[in-house]
């Protein structure tokens, strides 16, 4: 698939994923969210040695402005229900990805750009990152999947009370409630991102992906978080990866990881 609003470059097996629509705030417009069903959904499964994404909006003001409202004009309750999903179905794909995928947030993320950012495994966040969910204003909620996911990392009050007022939240509000991993400087949020998964990369590759997986189980309704762990786990330990591991810590030398 050619990509229209989406740049791709690669370094070192991390990619930058670039959500390009610098004029309109990089809002989410149906054919975004087509391009990152496609990235992640097909592309990235298909690409080998991925040490991890970066998530990033073009420009200095904005990571992604929220969703393109002239769309919304259209919707009825069943359009809007189907847009919705679409929403939820694109946003596990990347919560579900099997690398770490780690937002560096520039600017404004609001609404969908809020929802897409919590939907990363972490966040990093300029001085200038701004962070909300005014749906509210438009008499519509959170559609894809902001009153859950902001619920799970600020807890609800908080969360409730910022999807009611619209308000909108700045950088060290959004660390110290626990939003955010680590705000840098502006302009510092991609080589940031990029130091964190380099250093996960050195870590066990099946560990990792199984690391999201169980912590993702938690969240999920029909799923037993410490049952999937068990799981998991026991297949952790049936790995080359386990044995390299284990023999490096007792010979005292880095492991060198092969993802088996």
């Amino acid at each position: 698939m050619d990509y229209q609003n989406l740049q791709l470059t690669s370094s070192d097996g991390i990619l930058i994923l670039t959500i390009s629509r610098e004029k309109a705030l990089n809002a989410l417009n149906g054919q975004t969210m087509q391009e990152l069903q496609h990235f992640f959904g097909t592309h990235l499964p298909a690409q080998a040695g991925v040490k991890g994404v970066v998530v990033t909006g073009a420009g200095a003001k904005a990571f992604v402005a929220g969703a393109d409202i002239k769309e919304f004009l259209a919707l009825d309750e069943d359009k809007g229900a189907e847009m919705g999903q679409r929403g939820h179905d694109v946003f596990f794909l990347i919560e579900r990805a099997g690398v770490p995928v780690v937002a560096a947030v520039n600017g404004f993320a609001l609404g969908g750009g809020c929802e897409l950012a919590m939907a990363c495994h972490m966040r990093i966040a300029g001085e200038n990152a701004r962070f909300g969910q005014p749906e509210v204003n438009l008499g519509i909620i959170p559609g894809y999947g902001g009153t859950q996911r902001l619920l799970q990392y600020i807890g609800k009050s908080k969360a409730i009370e910022l999807m009611m007022t619209a308000d909108m939240i700045n950088a060290e509000e959004a660390y110290r409630l626990g939003l955010v991993n680590y705000v840098v400087p502006a302009g510092e949020e991609v080589n940031k991102a990029v130091e964190l998964i380099q250093k996960i990369a050195k870590k066990g590759p099946i560990a990792i992906s199984k690391i999201i997986e169980t912590v993702n189980a938690f969240y999920q309704y029909n799923e037993d978080g410490f049952a999937r762990e068990v799981k998991a786990f026991g297949e952790t330990t049936g790995t080359e990866d386990f044995k390299e591991g284990a023999a490096a810590f007792i010979e005292k030398r880095k492991a060198n990881f092969k993802g088996e």
